[in-house]
């Protein structure tokens, strides 16, 4: 059996493909390292600034403890289409109260499940990329894409 031959894509295009990707997978998959064990999990973006992702995260939450140990992080996010983006990025602890006001006044779940934005169990990571990579279904190949 043949394999199937992607669609071509055209290269100046790769950011908007990454982001309408991005946009449209509700829960990417995010992998952390414990010691030499790699960890995924499904999580909820509260706020993208381009391909800078921020995560809401509990303190108590394995995450915390993997990323302060290794804050090399990498975010996958599937389109239907079995499209792929990639974000490779370093985590590091939002501190900027303005932006942690936006992002919990934008977040009824947050605001309801932890009461107040001074909480001590929340934590607002943010995702800083370091690498973005796009792959078309069928393709095998990925694209960088321009940061």
């Amino acid at each position: 059996m043949a394999a199937p031959t992607p669609d071509p894509i055209d290269l100046t295009k790769l950011p908007e493909l990454a982001k309408a990707i991005m946009k449209a997978t509700k829960f990417p998959v995010l992998a952390t390292i414990e010691g030499d064990q790699p960890r995924v999990r499904p999580v909820s973006p509260v706020k993208t600034d381009g391909f800078t992702i921020y995560i809401a995260n509990l303190r108590a939450y394995g995450k915390t403890a993997q990323i302060a140990v290794n804050p090399r992080v990498e975010l996958c996010y599937t389109s239907d289409d079995h499209d792929q983006v990639r974000i490779t990025g370093i985590a590091s602890i939002l501190s900027d109260r303005l932006m942690l006001e936006e992002i919990w006044n934008h977040s009824p779940l947050l605001r309801s499940y932890l009461g107040s934005i001074d909480n001590p169990e929340l934590i607002i990571y943010r995702i800083a990329p370091v690498q973005v990579r796009y792959m078309k279904e069928w393709a095998l190949e990925y694209h960088e894409v321009p940061l």
